[in-house]
């Protein structure tokens, strides 16, 4: 089996150009904060201490370059592209950002994720100059995929027919105990700071700390930034001194020959070796190498942080360092248990480089050798950096918790939210332990004893229960999903544990939400749009349905055969009764009565809701078939695509967020194709998710409308297409949002994909490009490539290749798929 297909991966991958000036890749691991790269091979959104830092450009940290051709005058610049777009800084290009500097005029950006190369162009320049950078990515390695850091590597071609000399430095600021940024594009902090020179272990780096500072400091860490050259020269320390004295002597220094001298001593009137208050330790490395004609020559460089402090749940909007908030945890990073400083994370990834970057590369080439469509797998790249990203992160204990997203300083609506993450595919398919961890934390530390189940997890990391009425959507969501959890480990462990909670919380549901014991949920329901849906809906009685039949199934494993029959008879009278109830020819409608219309704000009534079949696309997704009439079913979902779905949005009102804008297209969350909108319809109504587009598409893809579900997606990448928004960043209430990782569903619907692991089963029955079909696969053990071929004969022969993992004892395709 040939698993990796290089041309699907060139074909996949997509480029972009420093005219893109919205796209981010981050840099970074889960939980550990992280550093941006932008097309024009900038570092910037350094968002490493415990919170979302979106445009925080710390000063002085970036690339350079010396060269010189034999016989030639030398050239020195910035390894970056110049910049494009206005400039709308108050005092000019931030001079701490070397914005007079030379740059490369332009350059090419391509994503195969986690792996991201810029190629810096200059007119009639000697060199190709080609930037790699990544940090290690590698499904079910919570571990590995948790460093603190990457690493960038920078290709040098010579192109002339002479010997040329290059030098690549890297600068960094020594930032420990920041507490403050100013407006003068700097910071000041706090604290005794050094610059060390190691050389140990292959690496000649500098480490930057910090000490004296409070154990609970926010910024108490530091950065680490080191290569593998040889010729190597290090300036631990820039001049001191006011003004741009430190930067100046730097780059005489540097322009001169390529090398670093660490004597910073300067005999103009004036200048000082010792710092004062508010001088800045700013460190650089070079390496220097000879290139002969038509060779490249390799200079890598790691760049690794450690901060070990964050707060917990902090009030939205907060970010202030100086201003603690009242009663906000700080709590310690789960990295570092892992590693006592960042020059431990920089030797630590070096020593396991090669492993790291095998089993990386690995994914990316299966993730890429899809036979899927690249708008696809675009959709699936966005929704692994919200696990990146500081929507995501892990305390000391291994915790998992997630924001729903995150504003541009603070996070966005703090918890663990049930009713948002319910959405959210990518997690449970790359990392099941951390899913494993959320339902924990749902059902024994935030159900009740009565079966209540809080939508936001603060208990431990706020010191008290969120005191708010229980989401009706939330909280079946939250069972339905240790079904799959289940599903996808096989772990009778994590089902024993949770299963007496799970009973009180259905036992709770059904008590609470359905006021005469049929089955039809009818009382007030609280959901993920923030207000309260009165009379029967089918979004939650959907979920209803799925959750007891997950969980009919989960009590006949362990036994409970009664229990499981009775929740199976309740599926059947109650999905019977809503759908005669609901069911307008078309969709499904809100089952409200007129004065109740009026009365309550905030409903649908006759709309055709985007969101009426969630419980049936979960059900199709965790292998439970059809709660609903499957023609009903069709019926619904062509509607939604029909009525919703807007190639245009040239004529649409809307005085809600907006998400996307008029010249762009999107699915609406709600329509009116008969009239009838209320007067105050349900807020969020006429906005366009990515998470609910995703959830649509999928839908779409079970009942065989690929095309409409393909509209659907390329509308979504229509809009987030690097020109107005970044293609990693896909944006809710919060960049990274986490409702988006609903995309990871089409790679389940897509290939058909149903993960069994208590019956030791994997089937796959795709339903795209039946006839030569290849995906990347994972499950709770392993993960690797599905490849399926129609030959000349007419039959159709299936072979799995696990690439990480094994997949012993496991029957794929009823045994009729060969595991190479």
């Amino acid at each position: 089996m040939e698993w990796k297909n290089e041309a699907r991966i060139k074909k996949n991958t997509k480029h972009y150009t420093n005219r893109h000036e919205a796209v981010r890749a981050l840099l970074g691991g889960i939980g550990t904060g992280n550093i941006s790269i932008d097309t024009s091979g900038r570092l910037c959104d350094f968002e490493i201490f415990g919170h979302a830092d979106k445009h925080l450009k710390l000063p002085y940290t970036f690339f350079s370059m010396w060269s010189k051709v034999e016989g030639e005058e030398s050239d020195a610049r910035i390894l970056e592209a110049a910049p494009q777009g206005i400039s709308n800084h108050a005092i000019g290009t931030p001079s701490l950002q070397l914005g007079g500097l030379p740059r490369f005029d332009s350059s090419t950006f391509a994503c195969r994720y986690p792996f991201v190369e810029v190629e810096l162009k200059r007119e009639n320049s000697p060199f190709k100059v080609v930037a790699e950078a990544f940090t290690p990515f590698i499904p079910l390695d919570m571990e590995k995929s948790g460093i603190p850091g990457f690493k960038i590597v920078y290709k040098v071609t010579n192109l002339s027919d002479k010997p040329a000399q290059v030098s690549i430095c890297g600068t960094l600021p020594n930032i420990g105990g920041m507490f403050k940024y100013n407006g003068f594009d700097s910071f000041e902090n706090e604290g005794t700071h050094s610059n060390k020179t190691i050389r140990e272990n292959g690496l000649t780096g500098i480490e930057f700390n910090v000490s004296d500072l409070p154990e609970e400091h926010l910024t108490r860490g530091g950065f680490a930034i080191a290569t593998t050259a040889k010729n190597v020269t290090v300036k631990p320390c820039w001049q001191f001194g006011g003004w741009w004295d430190g930067a100046e002597e730097f780059w005489q220094d540097f322009s001169e020959d390529g090398e670093l001298c660490a004597d910073v001593h300067s005999d103009a009137i004036g200048s000082k070796l010792d710092p004062t208050e508010g001088d800045q330790y700013i460190g650089s490395l070079a390496a220097k190498q000879e290139i002969m004609p038509g060779e490249t020559k390799e200079y890598v460089f790691y760049l690794t942080w450690h901060f070990p402090n964050r707060y917990g749940w902090w009030p939205d909007g907060h970010h202030e360092f100086e201003d603690k908030p009242v009663n906000v945890r700080v709590v310690q990073n789960y990295y570092s248990t892992l590693w006592d400083n960042a020059w431990a994370v920089c030797d630590s990834l070096h020593s396991n480089i090669e492993m790291l970057t095998d089993k990386s590369r690995k994914f990316a080439d299966a993730l890429y050798s899809s036979t899927l469509d690249s708008d696809v797998i675009e959709s699936f790249v966005s929704a692994i950096t919200v696990l990146r990203s500081p929507t995501c992160f892990r305390t000391a204990d291994g915790k998992f918790y997630g924001w729903e997203g995150c504003f541009d300083h603070a996070g966005s609506c703090p918890g663990n939210c049930t009713h948002v993450w319910n959405y959210a595919q990518a997690l449970a398919y790359l990392f099941p332990k951390m899913e494993q961890d959320m339902r924990r934390t749902e059902l024994l530390i935030e159900t009740s004893e009565t079966g209540e189940m809080a939508f936001r997890a603060k208990t431990i990391l706020n010191g008290e229960r969120w005191n708010m009425l229980p989401a009706t959507d939330g909280q079946l969501g939250s069972i339905l999903r240790v079904y799959r959890e289940w599903k996808i480990s096989g772990d009778r462990e994590f089902l024993t544990d949770l299963w007496d909670k799970v009973k009180l919380a259905i036992e709770f549901s059904l008590k609470t939400w359905d006021s005469d014991g049929d089955f039809v949920l009818d009382s007030q329901q609280h959901n993920t749009y923030d207000i309260e849906f009165y009379g029967i809906n089918s979004l939650t009685n959907s979920i209803l349905y799925a959750t007891l039949l997950a969980c009919a199934e989960m009590a006949e494993f362990l036994g409970e055969t009664q229990q499981a029959k009775e929740w199976r008879n309740a599926v059947k009278s109650g999905a019977k009764k809503m759908d005669s109830m609901l069911w307008n020819g078309e969709y499904y409608k809100q089952g409200i009565n007129e004065k109740d219309l009026n009365k309550y704000r905030y409903q649908y009534g006759n709309g055709c809701l985007a969101d009426q079949l969630l419980g049936q696309q979960w059900a199709h997704l965790y292998g439970l078939g059809y709660i609903l009439p499957k023609e009903h079913v069709r019926s619904a979902v062509k509607s939604i695509y029909h009525n919703n779905f807007k190639p245009s949005l040239e004529n649409h009102h809307s005085v809600q967020r907006g998400y996307a804008y008029q010249d762009e297209g999107g699915l609406l969350l709600c329509s009116w194709p008969y009239g009838g909108r209320p007067k105050a319809p349900f807020v969020y109504s006429d906005e366009v998710w990515t998470g609910i587009e995703y959830q649509v598409a999928v839908n779409l893809v079970y009942e065989g409308l690929i095309h409409e579900a393909m509209d659907i997606v390329h509308a979504i990448r229509n809009r987030y297409n690097g020109f107005r928004r970044s293609p990693y960043n896909e944006v809710e209430c919060g960049h990274h949002y986490a409702r988006s990782m609903a995309s990871w569903g089409l790679l389940i619907a897509l290939s058909g994909y149903d993960c069994d692991q208590p019956n030791n089963k994997i089937q796959f029955s795709p339903r795209v490009n039946e006839d030569n079909f290849s995906c990347f696969y994972s499950s709770g053990k392993s993960w690797g490539v599905y490849e399926q071929k129609k030959q000349a004969d007419g039959t159709v022969t299936c072979k799995i290749k696990p690439l990480y993992g094994d997949l012993d004892g496991m029957e794929i395709n009823d045994g009729n798929c060969e595991v190479v």
